[in-house]
């Protein structure tokens, strides 16, 4: 696969989107081994529910643990794209979002290698990106997360189609903020810096969203054996 044929034409050079990254049988592979997962590698947050897989990334270091076999063929399809150039990917986030679910503008931080590769599941959904607060705006704190304030630092949508792979990496990732907006449905227009990727959509259409799920995959560079941590 030539990443350059998957180049988002209409955004920054660093967003990459496959559709069709993994077939309709492994999406359904992979919904069956999320939802068998034991209850307690369930993590619930306010808006959503997570499994952290590979470990807990922390400041310190994530001591180490084994990836399940069922996420191993999507981990290696992902590796063998080099995006995390002679590093291997080491961690995966499963995020569960239910209707109208979503997550506030965030980076991703420090804590990872510079890029992120995110196959999506279940249900359509955009992506938005965002500029950093500038400083008139840092000084009121009341505003920042207004949805004023959003809508003027909003610069970038990406529709996320199911079982598609999108990869943010190096200036996309490291200077900007991104987010799901908290709602049922996703109209499509003429913005959405993606669309002539996508297949059966055109602007005007209203996608009603449904469970989605994602594998965000990614490389820890700071980890701790597990050995060494329990001494």
């Amino acid at each position: 696969m030539d990443l350059e044929d998957y180049r988002v034409i209409k955004a920054p050079p660093t967003i990459i989107y496959v559709p069709n990254f993994i077939t309709k049988e492994n999406e359904e592979y992979l919904l069956k081994n999320i939802y068998s997962a034991p209850k307690p590698k369930w993590t619930q947050l306010s808006h959503r529910r997570l499994q952290n897989w590979g470990g807990l990334p922390h400041p310190k270091g994530m001591v180490i643990e084994s990836l399940p076999q069922w996420l191993q063929p999507s981990i290696n399809e992902v590796e063998k794209l080099k995006i995390f150039e002679d590093k291997k990917p080491n961690h995966v986030l499963v995020n569960e979002y239910q209707i109208g679910q979503g997550i506030m503008p965030h980076e991703d931080g420090p804590l990872f290698y510079p890029t992120v590769a995110t196959i999506s599941l279940s249900s359509p959904i955009l992506l938005d990106f965002y500029h950093h607060m500038n400083s008139s705006t840092e000084n009121n704190a009341e505003n920042s997360e207004s949805d004023t304030s959003l809508q003027e630092r909003h610069f970038l949508s990406l529709l996320l189609e199911p079982r598609s792979l999108i990869i943010v990496k190096d200036s996309m990732y490291t200077n900007h903020l991104h987010g799901i907006s908290e709602r049922a449905e996703d109209i499509i227009t003429d913005k959405i810096s993606n669309l002539d990727k996508c297949s059966d959509v055109k602007v005007g259409d209203v996608l009603r969203r449904t469970s989605r799920l994602s594998l965000t995959i990614r490389h820890v560079p700071k980890v701790i054996k597990a050995k060494f941590f329990l001494k």
